[in-house]
């Protein structure tokens, strides 16, 4: 419950997000803990931002009339009188994202996301967007936090780090959340908020060393083990009902992941590292991730929200259901807003928080969230093999915000020769030769 009567402007960047308006449900559905007297969209794509814009609209205006709501690409407008910037951009949107998966591929190297050498090309392109959000809202709203999940999230925090390095940005990712809540699911608890943990390592590339209830102590890990061991993550029935196929894949190869160290439960990016042939062999070169979301998800929200400005109504809305991700922000914010020092997952320079990994690595590790931003909690050492790969893949990271601050070629070469995904430097080459073109009107002149 709200501990006084303040309430809070948010500005989301990103607002034209497919996920924005489940977040702006969540969002009305937790005034009771994080209560808001404006919300704000920002976005450079005026056309696509509209069709989101309106239909939250609408939302507002049934649920929360009191609440003032707009959405504008005026950088001054959006950011001014806010308390909480929520940054969900997607520079180069699905376009860029399909040539990330795509190029890869061309060359016999899994293109993802946030992971390998298309992850690094996301992670290049995000930064000069992200270095302007901050300044814009150090500009406009000096004493506002800045919530930033865009990705990709490991370069970004080490861009924040040399770049903006006291600058009020706290930099997370929902992925490990989302794993716990099936730990939850599998442990017979209700949700990720019945667990306690301990978890260190990279964004996207981390490992629980322990997961206990939170409630009675009770340690969890060997039960869980054992269930990964054989099903991975997944856990069907009810709760599996939406799960798209080749999340169930994934949820599925946590089994195969675990095998490398049985001593703890991974995170499932980790299956790019592990077992990259065996993904390139099953992907479908013509047919990726970014094919999938535009043909159901971004197909589905604008859909939705041409429904809902044609009837002008939002009852029976698809986003009426809760959503980890949004309540995880939700969390956080409170958690900021009224300094309760909550436990949550934060990408922050690691000083001492693995006490074998260099203090400058940009690490994910569970913080204590107040007032005064994040306090790591000590993680001890890295395993043997958790401290090479962390190693390998940190490096990776400093060389494409080198190769930002440089603008060299050599350095982005450099990054995507020594990944683990990729097999050697000619074919990094080839791959980063082809993103440098697609790559022109988002990357600095690369020389």
């Amino acid at each position: 419950m709200v501990e006084d009567n303040r309430k809070f402007s948010v500005v989301i960047a990103g607002g034209g997000s497919t996920f924005t308006p489940g977040f702006v449900i969540n969002l009305l559905k937790s005034q009771d803990k994080f209560p808001l007297r404006k919300l704000k969209f920002y976005d450079n794509d005026a056309e696509r931002q509209k069709k989101i814009g309106d239909a939250v609209a609408i939302i507002m205006k049934e649920r929360a009339p009191e609440i003032e709501f707009s959405y504008t690409t005026d950088p001054k407008e959006a950011f001014t009188d806010v308390d909480f910037v929520m940054g969900s951009i997607r520079v180069g949107k699905y376009e860029m994202r399909s040539y990330d998966e795509k190029i890869p591929l061309k060359y016999g190297v899994y293109g993802q996301e946030t992971t390998g050498p298309g992850g690094m090309a996301y992670g290049l392109r995000s930064i000069k967007s992200i270095i302007e959000i901050i300044d814009w809202m150090e500009e406009y709203s000096p004493n506002a936090w800045m919530i930033n999940y865009s990705n990709t999230i490991a370069i970004v925090s080490e861009a924040c780090r040399r770049f903006r390095p006291n600058a009020k940005v706290i930099n997370i990712c929902d992925m490990p959340i989302d794993l716990m809540d099936r730990m939850a699911v599998i442990a017979g608890r209700k949700s990720f908020k019945d667990l306690d943990f301990k978890y260190y390592g990279l964004n996207h590339f981390g490992w629980w060393k322990e997961v206990r209830d939170r409630k009675t102590g009770e340690d969890l890990t060997p039960m869980l083990k054992e269930y990964v061991a054989k099903n991975g993550y997944w856990v069907g029935g009810e709760y599996d009902e939406h799960t798209e196929a080749s999340w169930e894949a994934t949820f599925k190869e946590a089994a195969e992941v675990y095998q490398l160290d049985p001593t703890t439960l991974p995170n499932t990016y980790l299956q790019y590292y592990y077992f990259p042939q065996y993904e390139v062999k099953n992907a479908d070169p013509k047919h990726t991730r970014t094919d999938e979301i535009l043909e159901y998800r971004q197909k589905l929200v604008f859909g939705e929200c041409e429904r809902i400005v044609k009837e002008g109504t939002a009852k029976g809305n698809l986003w009426d259901y809760s959503e980890v991700h949004s309540e995880y922000i939700v969390d956080i914010c409170h958690a900021i807003a009224y300094n309760t020092h909550e436990k949550f997952l934060a990408n922050i320079p690691n000083n001492g928080a693995i006490s074998n990994i260099a203090d400058d690595a940009i690490v994910e590790v569970p913080c204590l969230f107040g007032a005064d931003g994040v306090q790591p909690i000590c993680q001890g050492e890295a395993g043997r093999l958790q401290y090479g790969m962390i190693n390998e893949q940190v490096t990776c990271e400093k060389l494409v915000v080198d190769a930002y601050e440089q603008k060299s070629y050599v350095k982005m070469l450099e990054a995507f020769a020594l990944n683990k995904t990729v097999p050697d430097a000619s074919v990094a080459k080839k791959i980063l030769d082809d993103m440098m073109v697609v790559n022109k009107p988002y990357w600095p002149d690369l020389k």
